[in-house]
């Protein structure tokens, strides 16, 4: 029995040195929905890479917007987002009265645009070591094979060391091992309509895949309140996220994803 204790207890050990110190409530930042909050121990922790994954080929629009709320709750300060040229030639631009609408200060934006992967691949590299900016969004092409397992842990650590929070934007690709600290999926939503048909706030589904604290499965629709920056229940049913110049983004649709069923999802 002596001997059992000592092996699981040799291996927690060794699982503790491998994923390093466990972020306090204070090294995290919130989502702004108390449930899902208290679900994740008080948020996703700072400093870290987090990737977020396009359920669909049309939930790109999603995808970024849903990046560009997170980094929003990190707090004010330059936003750098790394995009491949593949992907801006596919998706356009990224749309300033879009990105204001979601309550986000265009002038906080420094937009990189890499020729290739590896020219994505270096710049995150740089990007992630500034810790002047709030947050890098990094938005590569399709599969990326190049963001691999060692890219990963690269970024991971670069991370930690200069307390820069990494998202990166994955649309059109599937998740493989990564050091990632935290994994979603983002769906689009089809949001509530305001009086008089006034486009509501934009609504997502996310569905966690993988978490370094143990959680999976922890599946949310959530609708962005765009003049207080939090996250809230949705209350579903018509707009989507007009990021990219020239590319509407059609909303996804609602199925199991009504407010009264987030109380069920969140502790599923």
């Amino acid at each position: 029995m002596n001997e059992s204790r000592n092996t699981l207890a040799a291996l927690r050990s060794r699982i503790g040195a491998i994923e390093g110190p466990k972020p306090s409530p204070a090294e995290r930042f919130a989502l702004g929905l108390p449930s899902l909050d208290a679900q994740l121990g008080g948020g996703l922790p700072r400093g870290r890479l987090h990737e977020l994954f396009a359920a669909g080929a049309g939930d790109r629009a999603a995808l970024a917007g849903a990046g560009l709320m997170l980094a929003m709750r990190l707090g004010e300060g330059p936003l750098l987002w790394l995009r491949q040229d593949s992907a801006v030639r596919a998706g356009g631009r990224l749309y300033g009265p879009g990105l204001a609408d979601l309550g986000f200060d265009p002038a906080r934006l420094i937009e990189v645009v890499a020729p290739d992967e590896a020219g994505l691949l270096r710049a995150a590299g740089d990007a992630v070591r500034c810790a002047q900016v709030a947050a890098v969004l990094i938005e590569p092409w399709k599969a990326a094979r190049g963001f691999d397992l060692t890219v990963s842990r690269r970024l991971s650590v670069a991370a930690e060391k200069s307390g820069v929070t990494v998202l990166l934007l994955r649309a059109e690709a599937e998740p493989g091992p990564s050091a990632a600290y935290s994994r979603w999926q983002v769906r689009s939503l089809a949001s509530a309509a305001f009086e008089a048909g006034a486009p509501g706030h934009p609504a997502v589904e996310i569905i966690l895949l993988r978490h370094r604290g143990g959680l999976a499965g922890l599946r949310a629709c959530l609708e962005w309140n765009r003049e207080e920056h939090v996250f809230r229940e949705a209350a579903l049913s018509g707009t989507g996220f007009p990021l990219s110049a020239g590319r509407p983004a059609g909303a996804g649709d609602q199925d199991g994803c009504g407010p009264e069923q987030l109380g069920e999802r969140l502790s599923a």
